[in-house]
């Protein structure tokens, strides 16, 4: 596992208990899934002893984030099997080569124009509008390397905030809500999808996922299927996700793809016959896709460091309650805007949980 984060950590879990052995590669030693895998390699991605000795004694290499340098996987590639491949991580880790890449398979994105100088914003608002998004083109997430802007004066000193590095301004829309596709496929070309996620954000931070979403069944179907031409069109194994925004007029669109195990899919593992990290292990292993079949209605929560600023929050709502499951990933520092863990509400299929989960985490 390339990656050490609560991400591979639960990937951690899923293999062991089906009885393989993980080795991770992270240069942390503090790393969530380091500490439970039975080798932590404590060395940078693109370290050749390190690269060397996976490739030696794994049968598979996956990853857990996109931003591992595309050479290193490309060195693995060269010695053992990689999945996903470099070239759909390669893709993932630029905005705006997804989006191209997207378009041009017929897939409905907003409007957007590449950012390297002070002409292109201004061509920008001339051919898209005036409420935008800049967003820079590498490394952004969690709304991070983002800023709303409503002129062309502040989308430059936003840039330039930015270190006027490469960017994309991106059309705001009417948004409805925000939606997630998490499917997997194997190297056999097997694909399975888990049920359609619904999303709300705070300060650009996923918030809340909940399962089943409320919008529309032709538009869940009309999201599994881009999320399928992308993944066939990729030859795709693995586990990957695709944002996606509705907007008031019922339009669907494409926002960004995940190579990955994803935030708004931890909702599987405790509402699903198959988690999105067993789906995972099955997909790169060659082994027969599980079972995606939910068998309770849920809403996942996130859990950010800023719970912990006046002490360790207080649990004891989420442990009585017996439709409550309770995720912390080990880590040991809880900064602002950190995730630090999640939890999950259940209920019987066709019960709202989106109430009770907001009224839990008002305790905490």
């Amino acid at each position: 596992m390339l990656g050490g984060g609560q991400l591979g950590r639960m990937f951690v879990h899923a293999a062991t208990a089906m009885g393989y052995r993980v080795i991770v590669l992270d240069p942390s030693p503090a790393s969530p899934a380091g500490e439970i895998a039975q080798v932590h390699l404590q060395a940078d991605y693109d370290d050749e002893r390190a690269l060397d000795e996976l490739a030696r004694e794994c049968s598979v290499v996956t990853t857990e984030f996109e931003n591992v340098p595309a050479q290193a996987l490309q060195y693995l590639q060269g010695e053992c099997r990689v999945y996903p491949s470099p070239d759909a991580v390669g893709i993932a880790q630029s905005r705006i080569r997804e989006k191209q890449y997207v378009r041009s398979l017929g897939i409905p994105c907003t409007a957007f124009q590449l950012v390297c100088s002070d002409q292109d914003i201004r061509q920008a608002f001339e051919k898209i509008g005036s409420d935008l998004i800049l967003k820079t083109a590498r490394f952004g997430y969690d709304g991070k390397g983002q800023a709303n802007v409503g002129s062309i004066d502040q989308a430059i000193e936003a840039w330039e905030g930015l270190n006027k590095a490469e960017c994309i301004l991106e059309k705001r829309i009417d948004l409805q809500t925000e939606i997630s596709s998490v499917l997997a496929r194997s190297s056999a070309g097997e694909t399975s999808f888990f049920g359609i996620a619904e999303n709300v954000h705070r300060n650009g931070i996923l918030f809340t996922s909940t399962s089943p979403a409320s919008v529309d069944e032709e538009i869940q179907d009309l999201a599994r299927s881009h999320a399928r031409k992308i993944a066939e069109n990729l030859d795709y194994c693995g586990v990957l996700a695709i944002e996606y925004f509705v907007d008031k007029s019922n339009n669907l669109y494409f926002n960004e793809m995940a190579p990955r195990t994803h935030n708004s899919g931890h909702y599987t593992i405790d509402a699903c016959y198959t988690s999105q990290f067993e789906q995972q292990v099955r997909a790169v292993c060659g082994l027969p896709l599980g079972s995606t079949v939910a068998h309770s209605a849920v809403t996942m929560v996130n859990l950010l460091g800023d719970l912990w600023q006046q002490g360790e929050p207080r649990w004891n709502d989420l442990i009585e309650d017996t439709r409550v499951k309770l995720h912390l990933y080990g880590k040991t520092q809880a900064r602002p805007g950190r995730k630090m863990g999640h939890f999950c509400v259940l209920a019987p299929a066709g019960e709202d949980t989106r109430d009770r989960a907001e009224q839990l985490f008002s305790r905490l």
